[in-house]
């Protein structure tokens, strides 16, 4: 909960969602569960607010913001989910994609570039969708019977939270429908020629509405018989790298931000024309303020892993307790003494688009122990980022000054300081480091019948920061790219789909 005056944090809650791995390389999680945790959060707020003596009828507007391309299909007529959603980060589709490809002359993966912005990739919702068309029995049927509803996690949460079968809103915003490959980001609506191509019935898909405009109004839980925000509009929608993006106030041509969460997300507003990148970056709607408001479009260089590195590092080799305990391990060497890590759990995303490759950690010795790995695995963050600043340059051809960064592990000073040292150029943090939410909050009181909130970066105080400046000489950092950059070329061409049975545990 912010205060629209001052955009300062009045109070939060946060519920650690489960992450599903039933296969290698399937990533799911519980629709569900998500819905549960949003009504826990918001009960778990309410409370809090009372605690601190707020009254929650001054709350006028609910934001909402989400990881997006995850995939859900429900049952309009109970309620229910059809199947786990599909994490974006999920690769089953590899056989999908590659089947898709085979109808495309030239096997040419940008052929909707210029229509969607995106490559045909994994990660994208559309090939989630087709694979749960052709694998799922039950969701063929409820299609088959107009029972059935698609949409991203802000459309489920949105249909759910506005009365669910009982006359929910099914509805999306433009950033999130620019992220399914099915929406054409010039004319705003989805786009008959990709639906017919990826097969995907148009009557399933959400209404595409702009990022801040009443939607509908929050009906009472029913799982907790509560009605704390009964009647509240819900009025802003952006998925969560634009909602950054709006909370880091880039709303200048040419301005960036870069989100640090589960993977790692660099935005740069490229106003109201759509730039189109000649290396491996995607063109993404930005933003859309309003019904009558112009469409902003943004580049975006998407790197899959980011945190979840570190949550790797914990919860699989077990060599550290708490994310935390990672960054003490690190700081305790200062350098990864030669070893590089590529997470390339997921394939490769920007600038490669590269799905065979793998992970790998090379260049170890008998000298190497856990301590080098944990700083090899936060170097791959930054590295990672590097990659994409550069093309992002190439492609604005107006070189970053400086970079705006936000997202959970922003508070590891180790990665911030370790960032500035090798793109060779200062990064700038945000005191409160909650960007993503304080995005969705803004559209959502700057909508029209609303209106509690402006969008004029004048009207606000001047935004604490914390500033890393780079500490090492540039022929230092350049050394460690290079090699860096030698590793991710290893990292190619690991898995091929015609090994037998890929490798994978049946």
């Amino acid at each position: 909960v912010f205060n629209a005056d001052t955009a300062e944090l009045l109070s939060h809650h946060q519920v650690e969602i489960k992450q599903e791995f039933p296969r290698e390389g399937w990533v799911e999680q519980d629709p569900m569960e998500i819905l549960n945790s949003v009504y826990e959060c918001v009960e778990k707020t309410c409370e809090k607010m009372n605690e601190l003596n707020i009254d929650i009828a001054n709350i006028r507007a609910i934001g909402v913001t989400n990881q997006r391309e995850t995939t859900v299909v429900w049952d309009k007529t109970t309620g229910e989910p059809l199947y786990n959603a599909i994490v974006w980060l999920d690769l089953r589709t590899q056989s999908t994609v590659e089947r898709l490809l085979k109808r495309i002359p030239g096997k040419n993966k940008t052929f909707s570039k210029f229509k969607t912005g995106l490559p045909l990739s994994t990660y994208f919702s559309a090939v989630k969708l087709r694979w749960l068309l052709d694998n799922v029995e039950e969701i063929r049927k409820a299609v088959e019977d107009g029972r059935a509803m698609f949409g991203t996690i802000d459309s489920w949460l949105i249909w759910s939270l506005t009365g669910g079968k009982n006359g929910g809103i099914h509805c999306t915003d433009v950033t999130n429908a620019s992220r399914t490959m099915l929406f054409n980001i010039h004319s705003l609506e989805w786009d008959p020629e990709l639906c017919k191509f990826f097969d995907i019935p148009m009557e399933i898909l959400p209404n595409v509405r702009s990022s801040s405009e009443i939607y509908g109004l929050m009906v009472c839980f029913p799982v907790f018989e509560s009605g704390a925000l009964t009647g509240v509009p819900i009025s802003g929608c952006l998925g969560d790298q634009h909602a950054a993006l709006v909370g880091q106030m880039c709303f200048q041509d040419g301005q960036a931000k870069n989100t640090y969460g589960t993977g790692c997300f660099l935005l740069c507003n490229t106003g109201q024309k759509s730039v189109f990148s000649e290396h491996g970056l995607i063109t993404t709607i930005a933003y859309k303020m309003g019904k009558d408001k112009p469409v902003f479009y943004a580049l975006e260089g998407s790197v899959a892993i980011a945190g979840a590195v570190v949550r790797w590092l914990r919860d699989n080799l077990g060599i550290a307790k708490t994310s935390q305990e990672v960054e003490s391990l690190a700081a305790e060497v200062g350098t990864s003494y030669g070893c590089y890590f590529v997470p390339a759990f997921s394939g490769l995303y920007a600038p490669y688009w590269e799905p065979s490759a793998r992970g790998i950690i090379c260049g170890l010795t008998q000298f190497t122990n856990k301590n080098h790995i944990a700083f090899a695995a936060l170097e791959a963050v930054c590295f990672q980022t590097r990659e994409i600043l550069d093309a992002m340059n190439k492609d604005c051809g107006i070189p970053l000054s400086q970079l705006q960064v936000d997202g959970g592990m922003t508070n590891n000073k180790i990665l911030m300081q370790l960032q500035s040292d090798i793109l060779c150029i200062p990064v700038v943090k945000p005191s409160m480091p909650e960007t993503t939410a304080l995005g969705a909050a803004m559209a959502a009181g700057a909508a029209e019948g609303v209106g509690v909130w402006s969008l004029n970066p004048g009207d606000f105080t001047a935004v604490t920061c914390e500033r890393f400046e780079p500490q090492i000489n540039p022929e230092e950092s350049e050394y460690r790219y290079a090699r860096w950059k030698k590793a991710v070329l290893k990292s190619m061409g690991w898995e091929t789909t015609d090994s037998p049975s890929n490798g994978k545990p049946e």
